[in-house]
């Protein structure tokens, strides 16, 4: 019976450990609260800091060639240095979570929006590899062709089992991680893009970048896009064909 007993303490002792310190910093409860109420703190904190301070906004300081929806990322610092956020919320990157707080649009209306640094670790899982590779040869893996310009990964090149992908945070899709002529990989949003043209009014021309509409009606934005345009009322990207 005593054998039983200390047998059950330690399952219990061991069920502990698991659950608290080797269980995923990013996946405990405290980080798991749904973000909109996460967002519109944030939200609120960032408009009182904005009036308070004559129209600056709490953003962190990034080079001038940061594309547009990783450029503007909040400052939690400046937030709690000024009275307008106790703490970064659970789901932030600052507090062990998912997502990285940024701003679309911060000079005229800055909205609070999220990046889902799940995609940013896909991105540099296949950038390792693609390093080992550019190490021992001249250019990058190149797949096909998509357009001038743009080519998919040639993933057995870089000895993975499958094509690499990301999970899209709009619709859960796996959406294909694709290269330039210089390497450099990006996230398909094609899928997620057509969806949006059909579900949202909209009046983007041929020729307008349409990415917009996926931060504008959802709590994301499209990290790690080329621009896309519309041809035929269909999303494509903006570069040019030969």
């Amino acid at each position: 019976m005593k054998h039983t007993y200390y047998k059950i303490i330690g399952i219990l002792s061991l069920a502990l450990l698991l659950s608290g310190c080797l269980y995923p910093q990013s996946e405990k409860a405290q980080n798991q609260i749904p973000y909109e109420e996460q967002l519109n703190t944030v939200q609120n904190a960032v408009d009182n800091y904005r009036e308070e301070k004559q129209g600056l906004v709490p953003i962190r300081t990034k080079a001038s060639d940061t594309p547009i929806f990783e450029k503007y990322l909040v400052d939690f610092s400046l937030l709690k240095e000024n009275g307008n956020l106790s703490e970064a919320p659970g789901n932030a990157y600052e507090q062990g979570g998912v997502y990285q707080y940024t701003l679309i649009t911060p000079e005229d209306n800055p909205r609070v929006k999220l990046i889902d640094l799940r995609i940013t670790e896909a991105i540099r899982s296949v950038n390792v590899q693609l390093d080992i590779f550019r190490s021992e040869h001249i250019y990058p893996a190149y797949g096909d062709k998509i357009i001038n310009g743009l080519y998919t990964v040639d993933y057995k090149k870089l000895g993975l089992s499958k094509p690499p992908t990301v999970v899209s945070p709009y619709s859960q899709e796996n959406l294909p991680i694709i290269m330039d002529v210089d390497g450099n990989l990006y996230v398909d949003y094609s899928i997620d893009l057509n969806n949006a043209l059909n579900e949202y009014d909209h009046d983007y021309k041929d020729g307008d970048d349409i990415r917009s509409i996926l931060a504008d009606h959802t709590p994301f934005v499209p990290a790690y896009s080329l621009p896309y345009t519309l041809k035929d009322n269909e999303p494509v990207f903006m570069m040019d064909e030969e």
